[in-house]
């Protein structure tokens, strides 16, 4: 059983934001509040005490992430090598025995999210508790970026990086992972909406 502290969450707001015209998505206001912030702050609200540290992941505005008040780490692989890259920066980094990631760009992710992939750790075998939901076709897929992971996967990761790997599904596959629904009765069917522009991001400040 994962304990109280024993995660430290890593929000993953290293990326390019291509699809958002190339703005530093984390710094996109929702609600009036910067994602990256608002993201740090539900995962300071989460369930079951079980966050201990945070951590940010992010490649410019150093210093404007640093304001919040977490540690910022960029990513050690150069050129915007993807969410990989930020795992194996929280990996490196992380000094408790798990760590979840979470993106910037999802506003809405579950306030039960870290107790509910913790819960996947009572199986000992587990090494990766992944999180799915529904989409807006109805089907179930994994939400890859959203994973609780026990950090001596560190050596594994580097390997697997060095090689040029740098597709998260590639990687987990060759974990233990457990993936964890989230459509359950009275989950947010919008919980894991992520935004690419900042006409999704706006839709998604009105209830």
């Amino acid at each position: 059983m994962i304990q109280p502290n024993q995660i430290t969450a890593l929000i993953l707001a290293g990326g390019r934001g291509s699809r958002m015209g190339g703005v530093d998505k984390g710094m996109q206001n929702f609600n009036g509040t910067p994602l990256a912030l608002h993201t740090l702050l539900r995962l300071q609200m989460q369930e079951g005490g079980l966050i201990g540290d945070l951590m940010v992941n992010a490649n410019r505005n150093l210093a404007a992430y640093e304001a919040f008040g977490a540690p910022v780490w960029p990513d050690t692989l150069s050129d915007y090598a993807g969410p990989l890259a930020g795992f194996l920066t929280g990996l490196e980094r992380c000094e408790t025995p798990y760590l979840l990631t979470v993106p910037c760009d999802t506003p809405l992710f579950p306030l039960d999210l870290a107790q509910r992939l913790a819960r996947a750790f009572e199986e000992p075998d587990t090494e990766i508790a992944m999180a799915s939901a529904r989409e807006d076709d109805g089907n179930i897929r994994t939400q890859p970026v959203f994973c609780l992971m026990r950090v001596e996967l560190l050596e594994s990761l580097v390997a697997f990086t060095q090689s040029g790997g740098r597709k998260i599904d590639l990687w987990t596959a060759r974990h233990r992972t457990v993936v964890v629904p989230f459509d359950q009765p009275g989950d947010d069917p919008r919980a894991f909406c992520n935004t690419n522009t900042l006409a999704e991001l706006h839709a998604l400040e009105n209830p």
